[in-house]
């Protein structure tokens, strides 16, 4: 199948064609007819599998399809949950309406909402946002959400692990009720799936990939390492093997930190990434990775969706997350687009119980590999770090881990509503 046979429009093409794309992936090929015929939508697909051309093109189609009002009233929404994923959802808004008469807009906290209320002003077809940046203007009385005819829901499983059902429940109470929906997750849980019930209206649910899937291009290896040795040994494999480009993910700020300084400190460039750093050092850390003046990037999970690095060729879980769907999203940096990519894990004896946890989910046992000098302490306990020190209780899903609600499941950060809701807006501006 190519681009030609999914009925989008000649300026659509010439522009999918300019950045070299022939074949539609699968994602693509699944979503962009029911999406054309204008009906709801429930995606699901591995990250780097170019679902976010799967609702881009199609809307865009629509909208140019059917012009409206000289002043541009919003048109289309697209709902992300971190700034980097807007910054790149509206990167390809760009490139792909090159041809076309529309205009876009992107809006996150961190920034000064001058420039892009005078961007909205001045008239836009489709706005890509974050929830806490988007309502705050909406309040403010700088946008109006009330001629809405596309929205898209993107990557609407972390929307749900960082605490947004009651801002995504907010803002859809400001669109019309007559528009289309479209919901894009790496997931289908429970949550997930109650979620679209309440937005989408008798929906096509397309799945390019089996559920929390790792992609084949990926190989996969666990390291059994003393937890004292960890940074040592990350130091030896990036030196060792003079990697160039390496995406590693820690579970907390202060640790992202903290790792980064001994890297620097071993002369190997690196900076961190996370949700305490201003958006001007997140874009500098993010653009001197990219260029390859910054060999190693450390990030928290803020970062395992919303970035998007052609052809990175390792990824390293310095410390594997608590919650098994993220190590998906984390290795899913990699092995993007077809190409082959490595993912590593730094496993001690704390984290066995997150390794077991991971391996279920992707129904595969991860191969072990020990470096001498470097052994995993056989004393050490294997009950986890948080558990040792409170005697139980993870952290919650909205900071990378998790919980149990009263029917013994796993719960998210929106069933625990009050405080969060207060301090939406300088979540978003956090994240």
């Amino acid at each position: 199948m190519s681009f030609n046979s999914l009925g989008l429009s000649q300026a659509l093409l010439k522009a999918i064609s300019k950045k070299g794309y022939t074949t539609p992936s699968p994602i693509q090929q699944k979503a962009i007819p029911p999406i054309l015929e204008g009906k709801d939508v429930l995606a699901s697909a591995q990250t780097g599998t170019g679902k976010t051309a799967g609702f881009t093109l199609p809307l865009l189609h629509f909208l140019s399809e059917n012009p409206k009002e000289k002043y541009r009233p919003i048109r289309a929404l697209i709902l992300t949950p971190t700034r980097e994923l807007a910054a790149q959802v509206y990167a390809n808004v760009k490139e792909y309406s090159e041809f076309l008469n529309l205009r876009s807009a992107v809006i996150f906290g961190g920034v000064n909402q001058k420039p892009q209320a005078a961007t909205i002003r001045q008239g836009i077809d489709i706005l890509v946002a974050t929830p806490g940046r988007l309502l705050d203007l909406e309040n403010q009385g700088l946008l109006s959400l009330k001629r809405i005819e596309i929205f898209v829901l993107d990557e609407a499983d972390r929307m749900l692990d960082m605490g947004f059902l009651r801002d995504i429940e907010r803002v859809i109470k400001k669109m019309p009720e007559r528009r289309q929906n479209l919901m894009f997750s790496a997931t289908f849980s429970k949550d997930i799936k109650k979620l679209a019930h309440g937005i989408l209206h008798h929906p096509v649910q397309v799945e390019a990939t089996p559920e929390n899937t790792t992609v084949d291009a990926i190989s996969q290896k666990v390291y059994r390492v003393a937890k004292g040795l960890k940074t040592s040994l990350i130091i030896k494999l990036i030196s060792d093997g003079n990697w160039k480009q390496v995406l590693v993910f820690t579970r907390t700020k202060h640790g992202a930190n903290k790792l980064c300084k001994k890297m620097i400190s071993a002369n190997i460039s690196a900076a961190a990434i996370h949700g305490n750093k201003s958006q001007g050092a997140r874009t500098k850390a993010l653009a001197g990775f990219k260029n390859g003046s910054i060999r190693v990037l450390v990030a928290t999970d803020i970062a395992a969706r919303g970035l998007d690095i052609p052809l990175l060729p390792h990824v390293i879980n310095f410390e594997l997350p608590n919650i098994s769907e993220d190590y998906v999203h984390r290795i899913g940096r990699t092995g993007r687009a077809g190409a082959k990519g490595e993912a590593l894990s730094l496993v001690s004896a704390d984290e066995t119980t997150y390794l077991r946890g991971i391996e279920k989910l992707i129904d595969m046992k991860l191969p072990v590999e020990i470096i001498e000098g470097f052994e995993p302490d056989p004393n050490a306990s294997t009950v986890p770090e948080k558990k040792q020190q409170r005697g139980g209780g993870n952290r919650s899903r909205g900071h990378s881990g998790s919980g149990k609600s009263k029917s013994g499941g796993q719960k998210s950060n929106h069933s625990r509503r009050p405080k969060r809701s207060r301090d939406r807006r300088n979540n978003d501006r956090r994240n």
